[in-house]
């Protein structure tokens, strides 16, 4: 099992703007759409890597935490399919049924956003603030596969919450820790 870090994309870059096709429902998807009035969380992930299926659960109890709080959801997956097509987006739309994913799962063919996000791995976290500035990018938590802490997506939750209640973002921000998205 690979172990990549993300690699930080400086605090209050602007979200880079994108528009790909959503796996379930086949329709064109952008910053736009999914932008919410507090704040937004994108997030890297795909089908077939460990440490996105060992947090999926959380993922999701997250979205339907904060999206009634006004923050904005969306999951982007950029690994190559010719090589890996378990993350293809017949599969997508597979795993994205099976874990009641309430938010769009898009695929990035061409990997540009992958690379506007400068996103390294899968899960990668980026939280973006009313203004889609960049507040916090790194781990869901300190959970991984068999290290035997739960998960519970405390380092996620804590910067929604910050945002959420004006309180200023952590300073010692971790790298997520997954399977390097897998490129062309």
């Amino acid at each position: 099992m690979a172990r990549t870090e993300s690699k930080m994309l400086p605090l209050g870059t602007k979200a880079p703007d994108f528009t790909l096709i959503d796996a379930v429902t086949n329709k064109p998807v952008s910053l736009k759409n999914v932008r919410g009035e507090k704040g937004t969380v994108i997030m890297f992930i795909c089908n077939h890597c460990p440490f996105v299926k060992h947090v999926n659960e959380e993922i999701v109890r997250i979205c339907n935490d904060y999206r009634v709080t006004g923050f904005g959801f969306v999951a982007i997956n950029s690994n190559d399919v010719i090589n890996y097509p378990d993350d293809s987006p017949a599969k997508m739309w597979v795993t994205a049924r099976k874990h009641n994913y309430t938010f769009p799962y898009l695929f990035d063919e061409t990997q540009e956003v992958a690379k506007a996000y400068d996103a390294a791995c899968t899960p990668d976290f980026y939280l973006f603030d009313d203004e889609l500035k960049l507040v916090y990018r790194g781990q869901l938590d300190n959970s991984r596969p068999g290290n035997g802490i739960p998960v519970n997506g405390r380092d996620l939750r804590e910067a929604l919450d910050n945002l959420l209640n004006n309180n200023p973002q952590r300073k010692d921000q971790k790298p997520s820790i997954g399977c390097n998205i897998k490129w062309k």
